[in-house]
């Protein structure tokens, strides 16, 4: 299933299709050639259309208005209230990790675990207002180095295997059976790394922002892709590294976030995370955009975040989680992508979405990358809606 917000068109649905058998986004009339803004439109209302997979391409089969229509009316789209954790604590997960972990929402409800993106960004309050409190036991974890886990932004001992091991200490810590994972940008990358290794302690899986964590995604985000979008974010990214070191921007920035004046670490910090928060919205916020100036944040991003990518993602190969689709196709998914993610872009959603047509795949169009968006986040709700819904009926 592959489905995109409605945008009203004029002339024949049944002309349209039958001229065009490929997959498509009808044109946009003429007030609607930029970028919305706001809710102006009922958010979490999607236009379906359904997709017969083979070798190379989604062959469209149907399109049904009425039917997403129906879905947008069924579930709630709009986030929860502020809600405070019921408990948390702290899980020595190594001989050098502590993990801050914290558990909000219904303790007899249905668990979900929420899997933060960067690596190194670290869990917030507001993470907690996609779940349903009176239904999901909801779980937030910030990984190793990052936000209030020890020690601060620390590599040693830290990949993406780490990671899944840490996430099965925490969920048996907890005693859960079984739970659903939800994660965004890094925290699909991870998702599917532990979906694909523990596939029968997962209920379902939401993700958002697709991020594979390969050769082609690196390359578009910090070797000059991106910066035909936005140039002005760019420069200084560019400009504080030495021309003759241009070859490998990541390479660079590695060597001065694993520097020893830590006056280099704090400067380099703050300039590699702020390049990312300028481009993570379609319309560009400047309050997200302000964390980048933060010591503490900026640091465990940073330097997190390009020990992963420096490290290939620890992933034995660039099609790793492609590959390893199969075991987890069973598994109830939808994928949540902005259209104008510049952060992750949706070839990776897409790629992910040929590989695994029976996941629900829904395109946001008006949306960059952030999961804040109105677009995104309303997305995000509603499928949390009904994976409630399913859990409740049986079906899941």
């Amino acid at each position: 299933m592959f489905t995109t917000l409605p945008i009203p068109f004029s002339g024949s649905i049944t002309k349209f299709l039958a001229t065009n058998s490929r997959s498509f986004v009808p044109p946009l009339p003429p007030r609607l050639h930029l970028p919305l803004r706001g809710n102006h439109r009922p958010p979490g209302t999607y236009r379906s259309l359904s997709c017969a997979e083979n070798n190379s391409s989604s062959t469209l089969q149907q399109y049904s208005y009425m039917e997403s229509l129906k879905e947008s009316q069924e579930y709630n789209s709009n986030l929860y209230p502020h809600i405070e954790p019921y408990s948390s604590g702290f899980l020595k997960v190594s001989d050098i990790h502590t993990l801050y972990w914290e558990q909000s929402g219904n303790p007899n409800g249905h668990p979900v675990v929420f899997l933060h993106g960067g690596p190194g960004a670290g869990t917030s309050a507001s993470n907690r207002c996609f779940f349903d409190p009176e239904f999901y036991r909801i779980i937030l974890f910030d990984q190793r180095g990052a936000g209030k886990s020890t020690p601060h932004a620390c590599l040693e001992e830290n990949t993406t295997w780490d990671l899944v091991d840490d996430i099965e200490k925490l969920r048996e810590h907890l005693e859960i059976p079984e739970w659903q994972v939800f994660g965004g940008s890094w925290g699909s990358t991870l998702a599917l790394a532990y979906s694909q290794s523990h596939p029968d302690k997962v209920t379902g899986i939401i993700l958002r922002g697709i991020f594979l964590l390969r050769k082609k995604e690196l390359d578009w985000f910090y070797e000059g892709g991106a910066a035909a979008i936005f140039p002005d974010a760019w420069e200084p990214f560019r400009d504080f590294i030495p021309e003759n070191e241009r070859d490998n921007f990541i390479v660079a920035y590695n060597k001065r976030l694993n520097s020893d004046d830590i006056d280099v670490q704090n400067s380099a910090a703050k300039i590699w995370t702020t390049w990312e928060l300028m481009t993570a919205h379609l319309m560009q916020n400047e309050e997200h955009i302000k964390r980048g100036e933060d010591d503490n944040f900026s640091l465990a991003f940073a330097r997190i975040e390009n020990h992963y990518f420096v490290n290939k993602g620890f992933l034995p190969s660039s099609s790793q989680l492609l590959d390893n689709v199969d075991k987890i196709r069973h598994i109830k998914t939808v994928i949540v992508q902005g259209r104008y993610d510049v952060c992750c872009p949706m070839m990776s959603a897409w790629d992910l979405h040929k590989a695994w047509p029976e996941a629900e795949f829904k395109v946001i169009p008006d949306a960059g990358h952030s999961a804040n968006e109105p677009g995104i986040a309303a997305a995000l709700v509603a499928t949390n809606e009904k994976f409630k819904s399913l859990l409740r009926s049986g079906a899941a």
